[in-house]
């Protein structure tokens, strides 16, 4: 009697367990968070990323049962943000025109006055 070993077997492909994990909620989410990472990585020009992590542990009580838990982590680029330029006053303040500037407008660090600055030094003609 001669003893064959079956041949290797290929496993099984991991897109057909993701297609049944989570009843197929966890692929149509990883589709999902694709196609936005996709469109924000278009729009911003930044990297971002998609992870999916598949937990296995055994069922208890069994020893031929597991149990699978995923997560789904996305990454989105963010668009840069605006900066402002402040001054810092004698008082430890922020404000927008710096102390230590002289004003234009007679001392007046606010530019609504600005007109009516102007007149008072050029006066009626």
């Amino acid at each position: 009697m001669v003893n064959k070993e079956p041949p290797p077997r290929e496993p099984r492909d991991f897109a057909s367990v993701l297609l049944e994990q989570g009843r197929g909620h966890s692929h149509r989410e990883l589709s999902e968070a694709l196609h936005d990472l996709v469109a924000r990585v278009k729009d911003t020009g930044k990297k971002g990323s998609v992870t999916y992590t598949l937990s296995v542990e055994p069922m208890k009580g069994s020893t031929d049962a597991v149990v699978t838990s995923d997560q789904i982590k996305t990454k989105l680029p963010e668009h840069d943000r605006v900066a402002s330029i402040f001054y810092i006053d004698p008082t430890g303040d922020l404000v927008r025109n710096d102390p230590n500037q002289l004003s234009l407008f007679g001392g007046s660090s606010d530019l609504a006055e600005a007109p009516a600055r102007a007149q008072e030094v050029v006066g009626d003609e």
